[in-house]
């Protein structure tokens, strides 16, 4: 992808959370669907700080999902309930990529957070 790469971009943000989406549907059998869900919570994250820029406003730096939607949601920007559930994302943010950090990721779930990492993105290019 080509850009200006500008952090002040929301647009860079936004194709950087499409960028991690669409690694998180190149789960093959060689990859763990944990490894999957770590880039669909990426994606979440990335598309929500595009918000942050896009309003003009800094981002905290976390990859807790329920804290940069609280934030957003104190400035009075409508957030959807399928955005809210990306809630969830938040747990693949660091530990489920280890090993021994907790019961192996189900396609299920897998499918799952490439959902929730799609509303929203969907949710971000809507305000930008």
């Amino acid at each position: 992808m080509t850009g200006t790469r500008s952090p002040d971009n929301p647009k860079e943000w936004l194709s950087r959370a499409k960028s991690s989406l669409a690694l998180a549907r190149a789960v093959t059998p060689e990859i763990f669907y944990e490894d999957g869900c770590f880039q669909a919570q990426q994606a979440a994250e990335k598309a929500i700080k595009a918000v942050f820029v896009r309003q003009g406003m800094r981002h905290p730096y976390t990859h807790d999902i329920n804290a940069l939607l609280s934030v957003i949601a104190d400035a009075r920007i409508t957030i959807p309930e399928p955005v809210w559930a990306a809630v969830a994302l938040t747990t693949y943010a660091s530990a489920a990529r280890y090993p021994g950090s907790g019961s192996p990721v189900t396609k299920e779930e897998y499918r799952e957070a490439l959902t929730l990492a799609n509303a929203v993105i969907q949710w971000a290019e809507s305000l930008i």
